[in-house]
């Protein structure tokens, strides 16, 4: 299943318009809305995804794109490293095909703690990551520890709220 843009993706592909230069990663592509966000300013963009269906659905969209469960397959630095996790906490009653997409974890952080430990080796010198959080995500605060974050914009929704990070 490739996860179709949403209110976050749609949030986050405004910033991606706005910011991102050089050498990009759109990191868990999915339809890769933001690799082809970036790719308007910018033609160094890399899309990954752990999906292959994903993967094969951007390449035919254009977009340089592998296979990679977060960094597993990821040798390079970027200027820019971006993401729009799964961050939805497990649900027992999803179908398989789209947990993939949407849940983060058990508590629904897990994925995008992962992400923040191993990605700060991915980032050239002066190197950023743009990414969207849920207020569904499970408590977030050690996510922020080794960064300094810059709150670009928070959007609130009906049930959730979704916050741009710098």
């Amino acid at each position: 299943m490739i996860y179709e843009p949403r209110e976050d993706s749609v949030l986050l592909k405004k910033w991606v318009k706005k910011l991102v230069k050089g050498k990009v990663l759109d990191m868990g592509t999915g339809s890769g809305v933001q690799a082809l966000a970036a790719l308007e300013k910018t033609k160094d963009v890399l899309a990954a995804d752990i999906n292959p269906e994903c993967v094969e659905y951007v390449k035919k969209k254009g977009v340089n794109a592998l296979q990679s469960d977060l960094f597993s397959n990821i040798t390079e630095k970027f200027d820019w490293i971006i993401f729009n996790p799964p961050y939805l906490p497990e649900d027992l009653e999803e179908p398989e095909d789209s947990k993939l997409s949407t849940t983060g974890g058990v508590e629904g952080n897990e994925i995008l703690l992962e992400f923040l430990l191993r990605a700060k080796a991915h980032l050239n010198t002066n190197g950023k990551i743009l990414i969207v959080i849920s207020s569904l995500t499970g408590e977030a605060e050690e996510l922020f520890t080794d960064y300094s974050w810059k709150e670009l914009e928070t959007q609130k929704l009906f049930f959730e709220e979704l916050t741009v990070y710098e």
